[in-house]
């Protein structure tokens, strides 16, 4: 209880909202808007190198004693602490210029996640019920705005896969009629150009997964870090990342398979069209000959 009231509770709230970020001209429009302050990942200062895969902002009028930071990630989420839901939404309209194939507003907003951080009398920082406990003993400044990136990378995968798992979702309810099809003997409803626009749905998919993320991997930025690695392997494990990339590349195979048995379908279906066709002009030509055969005689 002493420690609630030491360190009260500031809300953490994260957004996926596209497949990624214009990071470049996002900091050039930020140092230009002049309310946040283009700042290193692992502390406060302006931004004096280049952007990488995340880009760090810092409230350049403080408000209160516990500052506004936001972080931005290239694969198109967004991480703001201490922000209310008034600039939460100035801050999403606010990206959406620099956003590369924006999603759904209401499947950014269904699927953004709401957590709370204080900070901890210990040197460990962790995720418990809900709440992010940064440690701060024995801790610099850089050490603690480090913890924070680290908390805000795992929670902007979540949040990211988040969105994946409603799209594909979508994706599965929508093929569901083509197994219907094959299983009762129907037609398949969707003709060869529709398949393999659902292919290229679901290879979209894909690569958002395992290619355009750090879903399956931890990002080069740990590897030299190991105190931050063990920090972003402890969080991805809270929000159960790794069990939940697994999940998706099951079902996406089981998709995979599907679309190729009906584009195999598709495919005999096609042939077996050209044969009866061949069959149908070789019948007409057999009858003109017997036709101009009978004329002669």
């Amino acid at each position: 209880m002493l420690l609630d009231v030491l360190y009260p509770h500031w809300n953490v709230v994260a957004y996926a909202t596209a497949e990624g970020y214009d990071l470049h001209k996002l900091r050039k429009a930020l140092a230009e808007q002049a309310l946040y302050i283009p700042s290193e990942l692992t502390s406060n200062e302006p931004l004096e190198s280049g952007v990488g895969c995340a880009l760090h902002a810092v409230a350049k009028y403080q408000v209160t004693p516990e500052n506004r930071h936001i972080y931005c990630f290239e694969e198109g989420s967004v991480v703001m602490w201490n922000v209310s839901t008034v600039e939460q939404n100035s801050i999403i309209q606010f990206l959406k210029p620099y956003e590369v194939k924006s999603y759904h507003t209401g499947i950014v907003q269904e699927e953004m996640e709401l957590m709370f951080y204080t900070y901890n009398q210990s040197k460990r920082t962790y995720i418990h019920d809900g709440i992010m406990y940064i440690g701060i003993i024995d801790k610099d400044l850089e050490s603690i705005a480090s913890d924070r990136y680290t908390l805000s990378n795992a929670m902007s995968l979540s949040v990211k896969l988040g969105v994946l798992e409603v799209l594909l979702d979508m994706y599965i309810c929508e093929t569901e009629c083509l197994s219907e099809d094959l299983k009762i003997g129907n037609p398949v409803r969707l003709d060869q150009r529709g398949i393999l626009r659902k292919s290229g749905e679901l290879f979209a998919l894909r690569h958002s997964i395992n290619l355009s993320t750090d879903l399956l991997d931890t990002p080069d930025f740990y590897w030299d870090r190991e105190n931050l690695e063990s920090l972003y392997q402890r969080s991805c494990y809270y929000f159960s990342i790794p069990r939940r990339t697994k999940v998706m590349n099951e079902k996406l195979n089981h998709c995979v398979e599907l679309i190729q048995l009906v584009t195999s379908h598709l495919s005999d279906r096609h042939h077996v069209r050209l044969e009866l066709m061949i069959i149908v002009l070789i019948l007409v030509e057999v009858m003109f000959e017997i036709l101009h055969y009978f004329g002669k005689t």
